[in-house]
C-alpha cells in the first residue's frame, strides 16, 4: 500500500460555484472508483474546509492558502513547485481541472479547459463595463498556450471548443477529449406542475450573471420593439443593477421598460421555479462552454430561442421546439418573440452533432482514458 503511485487532482484557484461543483463531482467519482486499489489520490485545493472529510475519506487533501492571493503564487505553483512536488510523491498522472498545464516534468498529465474567454472577439467597450474581464481573456490567451503540448490530454467539453484548439494552438486532435458536462436531473416537483392560465401573461426567461457576453442588451432591444405591437407578455432576467458595472449599465439604460423584470440573482431553486412558470427560454449568449440553462430548460420540454452559435446547437442537441436567432440582430428575436406570441411559430428542429472522437461521458470513462496503458 505504501507503494502506490499517486494520481494528482489540481484545482487550487477553485473556491465556489461551478467550477467547485465539478470538482467534487470528480472527487465523488475517484474516491469510490476502482482505482483506488492501485493509485492514491491527492486533491490540491485552495482551502481543505471547502471539502468535508468524512465524504472524501480515500482522498488526500492539501491546500494551497495563498492561491489565490495573487498570480505570482499561482504561477509560482504551477510552473515551480508543482515540479518538485511531482518528483517526490510518486506522481504517476496529473490532472489539472483549472485550465493552466503546470510543469510537472516527464509526467503524463492532463488538462481540463473549460474557459472560453480566449475565444471570445475583442470589444473594446468591454473595458470600461468590465475591465478585468477584457485584460482577462488577454491573459488567458497567453497561459492555455504555456505547456499545453505537454498534455497527454487537453479536455474541453465541446466539439467547438476542441476545433478551436487545433485551430489556435496545433494541437492534434485525438489529443483532445470532449467531454460533456453530466447534468443533473431536475426534480419532478419542478416539471410536473399546472397548466397557465391563458389569461395570463407569456413569461421569456433569462438566467444569467451579468457579463457583457451574456449579450443582456439583444433581448432588451428587442422587447422595445415587440412592445410597439404587442404588450401582454413579460421578460424576466436575472440581474438588478448591483453586481457590477456592466451590470449598472444595462439597469440603467433598460429599468423603465415595464415588460422587463430585473429580479436580480436568485437561488438555483428558483431558478428551476422560474424554469416552470416561464413559457419560453432566451439563451443569447456570445461566448459559453456549456450553456447549462439550455440542458436545464429542455426537460421541461417548452420553446427556446438561442443564439445561433454552435455552443447552443451542441447543448441542446435533439429537440424540436427551438428557434435560433444572431445574436447581434434585435429585429430578428423579436419577429420570433412575436411569432412566439400569436402562436404561429415554426420550429427548427435540431439534430444532436455526431460524436468527434476522443469523446466520452462521464468521469469513469474520462479515467478509463487518462489510464489506459
Amino acid at each position: 500500500m505504501a507503494n502506490k503511485k499517486s494520481i494528482v487532482i489540481s484545482a487550487i484557484n477553485f473556491f465556489e460555484g461551478g467550477p467547485l461543483s465539478v470538482f467534487k463531482d470528480c472527487l465523488d467519482f475517484v474516491n469510490n472508483s476502482k482505482y483506488q486499489d492501485d493509485y492514491k489520490f491527492v486533491a490540491l485545493v485552495h482551502k481543505k474546509e471547502l471539502f468535508d472529510q468524512m465524504v472524501y475519506s480515500n482522498i488526500d487533501f492539501i491546500e494551497f492558502p495563498k492561491s489565490r492571493k495573487s498570480y505570482f503564487y499561482r504561477l509560482y505553483y504551477e510552473y515551480i513547485y508543482f515540479r518538485k512536488f511531482a518528483e517526490n510523491n510518486n506522481v504517476s498522472f496529473w490532472f489539472s481541472l483549472h485550465d493552466m498545464t503546470p510543469s510537472v516534468g516527464k509526467i503524463p498529465q492532463a488538462v481540463y479547459c473549460h474557459n472560453p474567454s480566449p475565444f471570445n472577439s475583442l470589444n473594446f467597450k468591454d473595458i470600461y463595463v468590465q475591465p478585468t474581464q477584457f485584460f482577462f481573456r488577454l491573459f488567458y490567451s497567453f497561459l492555455y498556450q504555456i505547456n499545453i503540448k505537454r498534455n497527454k490530454y487537453v479536455v474541453v467539453q465541446q466539439l467547438w471548443m476542441k476545433n478551436k484548439f487545433v485551430e489556435m494552438f496545433g494541437l492534434n486532435k485525438n489529443n483532445i477529449i470532449v467531454a460533456p458536462p453530466e447534468v443533473a436531473t431536475i426534480h419532478s416537483k419542478y416539471l410536473n406542475i399546472d397548466i397557465k392560465l391563458q389569461s395570463e401573461p407569456k413569461i421569456f426567461f433569462f438566467p444569467t450573471f451579468p457579463r457583457p457576453f451574456k449579450n443582456i442588451e439583444v433581448i432588451c432591444e428587442a422587447v422595445k420593439l415587440l412592445f410597439a405591437v404587442e404588450k401582454k407578455f413579460k421578460v424576466v432576467i436575472t440581474i438588478d443593477g448591483s453586481e457590477n458595472k456592466y451590470s449598472k449599465t444595462v439597469f440603467n439604460l433598460y429599468k423603465k421598460i415595464e415588460n422587463i423584470n430585473f429580479i436580480g440573482l436568485i437561488k438555483r431553486e428558483e431558478v428551476y421555479e422560474y424554469y416552470s412558470k416561464s413559457d419560453c427560454l432566451i439563451f443569447p449568449s456570445k461566448l459559453e462552454t456549456w450553456g447549462l440553462p439550455i440542458s436545464e430548460f429542455k426537460q421541461f420540454k417548452k420553446p427556446m430561442l438561442l443564439a445561433d452559435l454552435p455552443y447552443a446547437k451542441e447543448t441542446v442537441g435533439n429537440y424540436d421546439f427551438v428557434n435560433f436567432f444572431d445574436p447581434n440582430d434585435h429585429f430578428k428575436l423579436a419577429e420570433l418573440m412575436l411569432n412566439f406570441l400569436n402562436t404561429n411559430q415554426k420550429f427548427e428542429k435540431n439534430n444532436l452533432m455526431n460524436d468527434d472522437e476522443p469523446c466520452v461521458h462521464g468521469w469513469s470513462a474520462l479515467f478509463e482514458a487518462f489510464l489506459k496503458k
